[in-house]
């Protein structure tokens, strides 16, 4: 669809391309470790937010990732409720909780898009304020697959705001059998797809390749089990992969991989943007695979409390959530969505939606000491790919 520049003041660039996912600028800072917070301010007094009274103030600040939201849904809450939103950008996790570190609750920043595994740390540092979920009962029409999720048990603190998972596209021209599972990809990558493999680039993401294949959870802390996913990492697949990349879709248009491994979304983008996409095909491997959730939350200190719920009460409604979904290649958790997407008729739904039975054996990634291993196991892996 056609999309204008709407009259929502931006404070930093946005993305120039649609192409640049947010998953892809996610990826390679999603696990730099547990060190970024410890090491921002040292008090422990934030700033209040003022009380919401049920007006709405003049004002938003959103705080998010670049390009991750339909400017066009953007401009329909300012003008519904006359409420300017200024938007900033940042580019990883470690970014947003510096700012509201380090800030103490007067950053200024009202709305902020923090991923699910990022939460707890957050939370511990008080960099988010408890939400009034009466004051978004468009709470109600989330998926009960995304509420209640570990990293917020009841939803005190965050909302759905996106979510993916990770798997792997390849040219079935170039293998001619079905790939169905993680260990699949391991052997593919050494032998029909040898040199022509793409890597995430991301830590936690490659060694739950390994991790997956050796069918132990993707979160293992156990250094023996570790070792075993660098061996499979640095020493099978490392000396196939031809790069290590963000986006998917980029290297699927690229035309010179076999093999990606990718976000689903990424590789929903790829296939509607190749001259081939029957000669692909995207694989949920089994027996696991990471599910993220990107959440919206308010800032400790917010100064438009009741701004910011109607904000985030906004951006959830079912009535807009094809519109979210079709702009940023995620679905948002709503319910119905898939039935609305039939509807708006937009390709390659089974991308978009995993049967629940795959959802149900998914594993959220989570932030754990050992993610210093991963790092570790991810920079020795590119060494040895001299990529």
């Amino acid at each position: 669809m056609a999309r204008t520049r709407p009259d929502v003041t931006f404070l930093a660039p946005r993305a120039a391309s649609a192409r640049l996912s947010r998953r892809a600028l996610l990826a390679g800072f999603g696990v730099a470790g547990l060190g970024a917070l410890s090491a921002c301010g040292t008090t422990t007094k934030m700033a209040a937010s003022p009380p919401t009274d049920g007006k709405l103030e003049s004002k938003l600040n959103l705080y998010s990732w670049g390009d991750y939201d339909a400017p066009e849904l953007i401009e329909a809450f300012k003008s519904k409720y006359d409420v300017l939103v200024q938007v900033d950008s940042y580019g990883s996790n470690e970014e947003l909780a510096a700012k509201l570190s380090t800030s103490r609750g007067t950053s200024g920043y009202d709305v902020v898009v923090p991923t699910g595994s990022n939460v707890p740390q957050m939370l511990n540092h008080d960099l988010l304020q408890e939400l009034d979920l009466s004051l978004i009962p468009n709470f109600e029409h989330i998926d009960d697959n995304f509420k209640n999720q570990y990293f917020d048990p009841d939803n005190t603190y965050t909302v759905c705001k996106a979510w993916g998972t990770t798997g792997f596209v390849y040219n079935t021209t170039k293998i001619d059998r079905e790939l169905t599972s993680w260990q699949d990809f391991v052997d593919a990558a050494q032998k029909e797809a040898a040199g022509t493999t793409a890597l995430l680039e991301d830590p936690w993401e490659v060694s739950a390749i390994a991790l997956a294949a050796m069918d132990v959870s993707l979160n293992t802390e156990d250094e023996d089990e570790l070792d075993r996913a660098r061996t499979i990492v640095v020493d099978q697949l490392a000396p196939n992969i031809k790069a290590y990349i963000g986006n998917a879709a980029t290297g699927m248009i690229q035309g010179s991989f076999t093999m990606l491994h990718a976000f689903n979304g990424d590789a929903r983008q790829g296939l509607s943007e190749v001259k081939d996409p029957e000669n692909w095909k995207f694989v949920f491997p089994t027996p696991s695979a990471n599910l993220w959730t990107d959440t919206w939350a308010i800032a400790t200190g917010a100064p438009h409390p009741d701004s910011a719920h109607a904000f985030i009460n906004h951006m959830i409604s079912p009535d807009t959530a094809v519109e979210q979904l079709d702009y940023i290649g995620y679905p948002i958790g709503t319910k119905g969505l898939e039935e609305q997407a039939v509807k708006a008729d937009l390709d390659e739904r089974d991308l978009i939606f995993p049967a629940q039975e795959v959802l149900d054996r998914l594993e959220p990634s989570k932030q754990t000491p050992a993610d210093q291993i991963r790092t570790k196991i991810f920079a020795d892996a590119q060494a040895r790919s001299e990529a």
